[in-house]
């Protein structure tokens, strides 16, 4: 017996359609077509239009929706404009991103405005830290001056 339970059918008779088989389905198919869109083109009084769109809408749709009539609020139908209705001057409404994106570059160039102007924490501590780096060098370079003048003072008595 072969793997997976299945058995095989060595042997058995292929089945062929036979010629005159496919004609007839593919006329029955044609003739289908044409009487679909026979009755689409023909109706075209007010109730042939009524009783053709509850038809469609019965074919469409399956199960439930048949019997219950339901609006999806969520769904956005396309609405098709005019350009003669279109106004170019008019102002465009930013999406939430963009809106997002202009709020953080606005908020970054106050901040950086008060930066400069020293009013932010942050400023503040680098101030403060310039400060005693300020104070660092310059007790670093008047020790350097008097170790320099004690150098030369040396020297000068070495020389004598």
């Amino acid at each position: 017996m072969p793997r997976g339970g299945k058995k095989g059918h060595k042997g058995r008779g292929k089945q062929f359609s036979n010629p005159e088989e496919i004609d007839r389905q593919m006329k029955a198919q044609r003739e289908m077509e044409a009487n679909e869109g026979a009755e689409k083109g023909s109706s075209s009084g007010s109730e042939e239009d009524s009783s053709s769109d509850d038809e469609s809408d019965s074919r469409k749709r399956s199960g439930v929706e048949g019997l219950i009539e339901i609006e999806n609020p969520n769904r956005v139908s396309q609405k098709n404009k005019k350009v003669t209705e279109l106004d170019v001057n008019a102002p465009k409404e930013l999406s939430r991103r963009e809106r997002e994106e202009i709020e953080k570059q606005k908020s970054k160039e106050r901040y950086m405005k008060l930066h400069l102007e020293g009013k932010t924490e942050q400023a503040r501590a680098d101030l403060a830290r310039l400060a005693i780096i300020k104070k660092q060098r310059e007790e670093a370079a008047k020790k350097r001056d008097e170790l320099r003048k004690e150098k030369e003072a040396e020297e000068a008595k070495a020389k004598r």
